[in-house]
């Protein structure tokens, strides 16, 4: 079994366009993303997938693997599919680590700790979460929340606050906050992406919600590691700020 790690990025962001080639110190986010990804040990191939030629020409000029995928892609979980095209002697039990590419101070050891979920060979799909209690965050729709069942398995993503505290008379259960890193075999993956768009996905906008729609089962491992996903520009600034702390 082997691990493969995607970075998806596309220039054409609605909310921040160009943000893969924004310059976080002295490096390009999606130089620092990719950094950050060959630092894990468990990976035999990394690559960036995208769209975009300059995207293409910034990560071959800084000695990066890049493939070019389609522009019909819907989501991350899309362009990897179709960069798997590019990748060579794939078997269905290989793991796709989706990893994406605005998320520069991902820690080697949040993949890592995916890589480990597939000793289990029932695992169709795993991805990342941690607590969360900033109740700003929590009433924050562009942070996704996540509830998880007594097996560590998905029941439910959402924009939305949940769980819904009605009885407040009660200590309050744990928030967690869905982490965008999924890893997935390379046979689920093919399955997923050829699902129709289902009710629920598109009510949230959140790919995932189609999966659980169509039985498919998304584990979930608990994560305390910091990391700043950038999807507008205020978060970079935020991303910034992190920098000069952490001296990086």
């Amino acid at each position: 079994m082997n691990f493969i790690g995607i970075i998806p990025a596309r220039y054409a962001s609605t909310r921040f366009p160009g943000k893969p080639l924004c310059m976080l110190g002295d490096m390009t986010m999606i130089e620092r993303v990719y950094r950050q990804v060959s630092k894990v040990k468990a990976l035999h191939y990394i690559c960036v997938a995208t769209d975009d030629e300059r995207i293409y020409n910034a990560v071959k000029q800084f000695g990066g693997n890049v493939v070019m995928t389609s522009t019909e892609n819907r989501s991350g979980t899309d362009r990897c599919a179709d960069a798997l095209q590019h990748i060579r002697d794939l078997s269905p039990d290989d793991v796709i680590i989706n990893i994406q590419g605005d998320e520069p101070f991902i820690q080697p050891r949040q993949i890592a700790t995916l890589t480990t979920c597939f000793d289990n060979p029932d695992i169709q799909i795993a991805t990342l979460i941690k607590p969360l209690d900033n109740q700003d965050d929590i009433n924050n729709p562009n942070v996704v929340k996540v509830v998880k069942d007594i097996n560590n398995n998905a029941l439910y993503f959402s924009r939305y606050p949940i769980p819904y505290i009605r009885n407040t008379a009660i200590e309050a259960p744990v928030f967690y906050q869905h982490i965008g890193i999924y890893a997935y075999r390379v046979s689920t993956l093919k399955q997923i992406v050829s699902l129709p768009s289902s009710s629920l996905e598109q009510a949230e906008s959140l790919e995932q919600l189609r999966w659980l729609e169509n039985a498919f089962t998304i584990h979930t491992e608990v994560s305390s590691c910091q990391s700043i996903g950038i999807d507008t520009p205020a978060d970079m600034e935020k991303a910034l700020e992190y920098l000069r702390t952490m001296n990086l």
